[in-house]
């Protein structure tokens, strides 16, 4: 009761022509953060659902969690064996969450004055789209990103990939996935090799799955794939705690079985041509992050039921070609999720456009 006092004896002052009006877009959003929107609907019809964005914010980023809970542990994991120490389950843990703690912070702090500014200078509420952006982009990075990169990184995600194009819900490609790509363009010295996947070892070659697979072979067990206790970026390595932020997902409806199961036929169909096992491109790099929580992005994916099977199988399938026939680039989802973010839209309209067709012509023969 007493931080409501509090919200609601503060408010006037950061209300229009109240003292602090210019930041009234961040007190907003703090606001509605801690407590439901006071705003409600007075007049007009209007669809009443127990599900909103920021319920929907929710539940991706609980899914996200067990991915985060094993990145941190595999960053202490992975330091531990390449520098033959000796460290318990405890101390690799508490590592790791303090390589990964100072990510966040950069990616919220840089993120959120973004997305404060903009809101701000529209007159219009800060959205919650970005807590879980915010979330996702340290987990797609190497753990060794220095955070001025990071923060570079974040802010072409946020102004050059959202913004321009009007706010949450108006991107055409995935934030997260464009912070990515913005570093690997830029700066692919510190985000690929074998040199970057391990904190705290100097001069420590860990190479990934895909890169042994790109030169012909694995030597990682199946187990330890699908486990996790592999190098490779922060939350992609364990397929284990991404599969259950898949039951989350499609448990509570928020994201789409249809993308991921015809993500993974893809995979699998391509994956036959390969030297390694077909089954091996789904628990290796980031293909099951991808296809779990980014193929599956509602806005920037397609809308339609039947376009989500093409949008999906179209990324699994050419993801693992780019893996498979492009010796220089071994991991494929990024540009693969983009690329088809890219023609989402298209998609959707001849979906449309097809169903439009077969009733006009069904109803010529009535």
């Amino acid at each position: 009761m007493g931080l409501r006092k509090l919200f609601d004896n503060l408010s006037p002052a950061f209300n229009k022509g109240g003292k602090f009006s210019a930041l009234g877009s961040l007190f907003e959003a703090i606001e509605s953060f801690v407590y439901v929107p006071k705003t409600t609907t007075i007049k007009g019809a209007h669809v009443r659902d127990s599900i909103d964005l920021k319920r929907t914010m929710t539940v991706v980023m609980i899914a996200l969690v067990p991915a985060i809970l094993f990145g941190m542990y595999n960053i202490g994991y992975q330091t531990n064996l390449a520098g033959h120490m000796s460290m318990t389950f405890g101390q690799m843990l508490w590592f790791g969450f303090l390589k990964i703690l100072p990510m966040y912070l950069v990616s919220y702090i840089v993120g959120l004055f973004f997305e404060c500014m903009f809101a701000q200078i529209r007159h219009e509420e800060v959205n919650e789209g970005y807590f879980v952006t915010g979330l996702i982009i340290p987990l797609i990075m190497p753990v060794t990103t220095p955070l001025w990169m990071l923060a570079l990184a974040v802010a072409f995600a946020v102004v050059i990939g959202k913004e321009v194009f009007g706010g949450t819900g108006m991107n055409i490609w995935n934030p997260a996935l464009l912070a990515r790509a913005f570093l690997f363009f830029a700066y692919p010295k510190q985000m690929s090799g074998d040199s970057v996947w391990v904190a705290g070892v100097d001069a420590y070659s860990g190479a990934t799955p895909l890169s042994q697979a790109a030169n012909g072979s694995v030597l990682y067990s199946p187990t330890d794939m699908f486990l996790g206790f592999i190098p490779g970026s922060i939350g992609e390595t364990s397929t284990l705690a991404i599969l259950i932020g898949a039951v989350i997902l499609i448990w509570t409806g928020v994201g789409s079985w249809k993308v991921m199961l015809s993500c993974v036929a893809g995979a699998l169909l391509i994956g036959l041509l390969g030297d390694v096992p077909c089954w091996y491109q789904l628990i290796m790099g980031g293909f099951a992050f991808g296809c779990v929580f980014m193929a599956t992005d509602p806005v920037t994916g397609a809308q339609t039921e039947a376009g989500k099977w093409i949008y999906g199988f179209l990324i699994g399938a050419f993801a693992v070609c780019l893996r498979l026939f492009n010796p220089g680039y071994p991991e494929g989802m990024m540009l693969s999720i983009l690329l088809m973010n890219t023609f989402a839209p298209l998609i959707d309209h001849i979906i449309v456009n097809r169903n439009i067709k077969k009733r006009l012509k069904r109803a010529q023969t009535v």
